[in-house]
């Protein structure tokens, strides 16, 4: 069976064109799936019964189960998705002044294993299809509804996004076709622990959309411990692939720095971290560690992390601190699909 959302539109023409319907009938399978957002055939209602029943012979409609939601104060919500096979994958669907975003996940656990991360304490399952990457976003959408239209999309959830790069291409591929989803390729940003093969993919297949870095740390040392792929990855290296990578003051390249007490969150850290970017286009969010049960690690105190902004400030270093959203509920990447499995337990 064809996977129809695993499918990009000219893969979409050529398999309708296969199955002898004429080729406009993929416009209008686009329509349904992505404008409309329906679940199943027989609500393509201007597609004539035969054709439609000629597809469901041949294509399958994926949709992911919503197990378990919850909604924070601040209007965040965190969703655990069951995947056919029974893994469990979460999103966050986090709501802005003036836009809307969702946290996609691109694999099941992650293989990373990185030591502050709740998700990599349940090791790595498989990658995610094209179609679940997408219909993360298409079920976040239709459950909040037409007038939350979902903006932004940041691949930082479950999973490491350059080791699935080829159903995260075209997952992208999908995401930004005006005829399917449409959305803005400067609204979409994929976060990497520095896989220096997936940098340079990016920087030569997807060279619109945007650039995280999951740095947390500015001595090989440190980051050995927090993210052990940092071994095979080290900073010097990745550092020498953002100085040429194509990003500009416009776009630029967002440097993620997750502070943790007694770890990273000291000023030589912060002075350390502005030789390391200099030369390159970035701005810097420092995001206090979201503490959960059983981690070894600590928010440092707030006025600490604010000299550590500071510092690179007055280096002429755009930074902002980030604060978790949805801290009344599992926010933590990772809390929830862990939580309902302890209850199964």
């Amino acid at each position: 069976m064809t996977d129809l959302k695993s499918l990009t539109f000219p893969e979409l023409e050529k398999f309708v064109l296969s199955e002898g319907l004429k080729k406009y009938r993929a416009v209008q399978i686009a329509r349904w799936l992505y404008k409309k957002l329906v679940t199943d055939f027989d609500q393509m209602t201007d597609i004539s019964k035969e054709d439609r029943e000629k597809l469901k012979k041949k294509a399958k409609i994926y949709n992911l189960k919503i197990l378990k939601k919850e909604k924070s104060s601040d209007g965040t919500v965190k969703y655990l998705f069951e995947l056919e096979d029974g893994n469990r994958i979460e999103s966050v669907f986090i709501p802005e002044e003036g836009w809307n975003t969702i946290c996609i996940s691109t694999q099941v656990g992650c293989p990373v294993g990185c030591a502050f991360c709740l998700t990599a304490k349940d090791g790595f399952t498989r990658n995610l299809t094209t179609s679940e990457i997408v219909d993360q976003y298409i079920s976040v959408q239709r459950d909040i509804g037409a007038e939350k239209r979902i903006s932004n999309i940041v691949f930082m959830g479950m999973g490491e996004p350059l080791l699935n790069f080829e159903n995260l291409k075209k997952s992208i591929e999908i995401f930004t076709d005006d005829r399917m989803l449409g959305l803005s390729t400067r609204k979409i940003t994929v976060s990497t622990c520095g896989i220096i093969p997936g940098i340079r993919k990016m920087a030569k297949e997807l060279p619109k959309i945007k650039l995280a870095l999951s740095l947390h740390a500015t001595d090989d040392n440190t980051r050995n411990k927090l993210i052990p792929l940092n071994e095979r990855y080290p900073i010097k290296e990745i550092m020498k692939e953002l100085k040429n990578y194509p990003a500009n003051n416009v776009r630029r390249i967002m440097i993620e720095y997750l502070i943790m007490e007694g770890i990273n969150d000291s000023v030589e850290d912060a002075k350390r971290l502005i030789k390391l970017v200099k030369g390159i286009p970035v701005k810097i969010n420092i995001i206090p560690f979201n503490e959960y049960p059983g981690s070894p690690f600590k928010r440092p105190p707030r006025e600490k992390i604010e000299v550590f902004q500071k510092t690179l400030w007055d280096a002429g270093i755009a930074t902002f601190i980030r604060d978790s959203r949805g801290q009344d509920i599992s926010a933590a990447c990772g809390m929830l699909r862990a939580k309902e499995k302890d209850k199964a337990v």
